[in-house]
């Protein structure tokens, strides 16, 4: 059994650990949610992407529409000239640009058919993925919202844990306490450990017999020589 003067140490060093813990689960929290938030953006760039390749065929199919138009505009008027001519070799030059001009239009207008296929095509790809980004995107704002809450949750947890750190200081004796305040300045181990087998509970190397008495004992304060942690008897 640790020494009275011990078990009230023991007792600061579970509050403090149950402090620090929650202090590292509050530094993870916005580390957490801007992986998320991250994702979301993620999410919006594909569905944006595939916006992209719909409107980037409806802008071709305007632009196919436009050079229509205007081939057609070259054959009303080709045709105004050919009824204006008298000389056979100028009405024929004008029939070979009007039959020219029909057949660049019949091109064009095959393209603007599997322009509009491929439209149909990058609409369902859209849609699909649209809905399916949107449903993931739900996902990762309903985890922002729990990270968030559980945020606040943690925020009370650890004024508490605070207010019990403190409440637990004044019961500790002050040569404990300075040796507990300074190898406590090492984040990410116990100060207080037992000795096992002869070993430091922490740094796990061999102790001198003589502070593995003081340890069994427990009416002196034992530390390990190495790494300076109190050791404790733990029958």
């Amino acid at each position: 059994m640790p020494a009275p003067s011990l078990d009230k140490l023991l007792m600061l060093q579970e509050c403090d650990s149950k402090r620090l813990g929650l202090e590292q689960q509050l530094r993870s929290t916005p580390r957490e949610v801007a992986a998320v938030e991250a994702r979301i953006a993620e999410e919006r760039s594909a569905i944006e992407t595939a916006k992209a390749e719909w409107q980037g065929l409806e802008t071709k199919k305007k632009a196919l529409e436009l050079e229509i138009h205007v081939a057609e505009e070259k054959i009303a008027k080709y045709r105004t000239q050919q009824s204006q001519v008298r000389k056979n070799d100028e009405s024929q030059a004008l029939t070979h640009e009007i039959d020219t001009t029909q057949a660049a239009i019949g091109g064009l207008e095959e393209q603007e058919i599997a322009v509009l296929l491929s439209i149909d095509e990058a609409k369902k790809r859209f849609a699909a993925a649209e809905a399916e980004l949107k449903k993931n995107i739900t996902g990762h704002e309903t985890r922002i919202r729990t990270l968030r809450e559980h945020e606040t949750q943690l925020q009370a947890e650890l004024a508490a844990a605070q207010a019990a750190s403190v409440a637990a200081r004044p019961a500790v004796p002050p040569a404990y306490l300075r040796i507990y305040d300074r190898v406590a300045t090492k984040p990410g181990h116990p100060v207080c450990v037992t000795v096992n087998g002869g070993r430091c509970g922490g740094c796990h190397l061999k102790v001198p017999t003589h502070i593995e008495v003081m340890a069994r004992n427990g009416a002196e304060i034992a530390t390990c020589d190495q790494c300076g942690r109190i050791l404790y008897w733990q029958s």
